[in-house]
């Protein structure tokens, strides 16, 4: 990622600007679990209508300054251009700089490919919703997509060229009704509305035999799906693992209610290139469908991350807050760094991960005068994410 080295100098006057870039703050890191030997510094700038922070670090007998992989923002040539622009504004004798690798080329907007924060803020249809988790290949989404042209498909995968492998071939085959999201399914569920679903397709999923906490399936993750779907939806999982299927099995038949079918070998209009592979290996495929058959009460999120309060004496709370993570039932709070605002008064930047233990989220809690808000905005406003904040409210309430 870009980054300068340059000879030891002071840092940047703020608030300043230079070359279109605002250099809003300077934050000092509090060094309160003493794990870093030297300080280190973050400074706040704005460019583009994004605020994002630059990390200042010794670097040998020299200093380098560098995004702040927190706040990241896209696309990388604007992190590049307000790092030159700081060197520029503080006149910085340069050592090394691999700024020039960066192109300021546009990358075009991918229709298929959308942030989770698309289905948090805009995502609607009047169309039914079919979702496949893990899509792979994308083999059996296009199939399905193209011969149910008036279903709206999302496909749910964490795997990078699998995502850009769909995607090329969506716009080749000219697929219009496919949305695609790099985000676990298990936090991506609370965001569609209920009673939308008609089928969800969990087709070959990482079996994770020496760490089944890390299963699609659970029983948070049924009563979710039973929600999204509608009467007669179902959820599908194939396997061809035998310790899944019992697994699985095992969850479903101990629902209070519902209705599963199992198949073995069952054959499907189309199939993955793996489970080719796995049939020609003789291994069995097996198939559970479990289907919903009641109605549920539609959701209505009202994500509250506000700080209703203010803080009275910053230092006084970053001397006694907790250094250990806060485990809880269904999220945690770990606060990783503290930093006090140079020339403010009660004035400062915690840093944390919180959330979900299997899709934790990094943010910056900004205090400005006694004032609190995230930096760069609220987190997605996940149960675990609005638990873990009703937490830090609590911890910095005191």
């Amino acid at each position: 990622m870009p980054h300068i080295v340059y000879k030891q100098t002071d840092l940047v006057k703020t608030p300043s600007s230079c070359d279109g870039v605002d250099f809003k703050f300077i934050a000092k890191s509090y060094n309160f679990t003493q794990k870093k030997r030297n300080t280190e510094y973050k400074i706040a700038v704005q460019k583009d209508n994004r605020d994002f922070l630059l990390t200042i670090r010794p670097k040998d007998e020299n200093q380098m300054v560098k995004f702040d992989k927190v706040t990241r923002v896209s696309p990388v040539s604007v992190v590049k251009d307000a790092i030159n622009s700081y060197a520029k504004a503080i006149e910085a004798d340069i050592v090394f700089s691999n700024t020039n690798n960066f192109s300021n080329k546009i990358v075009p907007q991918n229709k298929y490919i959308k942030d989770i924060n698309y289905f948090v803020d805009e995502f609607d249809t009047d169309k039914e919703i079919q979702i496949e988790i893990g899509f792979g290949s994308g083999r059996h989404l296009i199939y399905q997509a193209k011969n149910n042209p008036n279903v709206q498909f999302i496909g749910l995968e964490i795997h990078t060229p699998s995502i850009e492998q769909l995607s090329k071939q969506l716009e080749l085959q000219e697929i219009e009704n496919v949305l695609i999201v790099n985000y676990d399914a298990r936090l991506f569920m609370e965001f569609i509305k209920s009673n939308k679903v008609g089928k969800i397709f969990v087709h070959f999923p990482v079996p994770w035999d020496k760490k089944p906490h890390r299963r699609i399936y659970s029983n948070e993750f049924i009563n979710e799906a039973l929600r999204v779907l509608k009467i007669g939806g179902t959820l599908e999982l194939r396997t061809d693992s035998r310790k899944y299927f019992d697994y699985c099995t095992e969850l479903l038949t101990n629902l209070p209610k519902g209705r599963i079918t199992i198949d073995i070998n069952k054959d499907l209009e189309v199939s993955s290139k793996y489970e080719d592979r796995w049939k020609k290996m003789g291994k069995n495929i097996y198939d559970v469908v479990l289907v919903s058959s009641q109605e549920d009460e539609a959701i209505d999120i009202k994500p509250d991350f506000d700080f209703d309060f203010e803080i009275e004496d910053y230092l006084q709370l970053i001397e006694n807050i907790p250094t250990k993570s806060i485990v809880e039932n269904g999220y945690f709070v770990h606060i990783e760094d503290i930093f006090t605002l140079e020339n403010k008064e009660n004035s400062g930047m915690i840093q944390l991960t919180m959330g979900n233990f299997d899709r934790p989220v990094s943010k910056y809690i900004l205090v400005e005068e006694g004032k609190v808000s995230y930096y760069q905005g609220s987190p997605i406003p996940t149960s675990s994410n609005l638990n873990a904040h009703k937490k830090l409210k609590e911890i910095l309430s005191k």
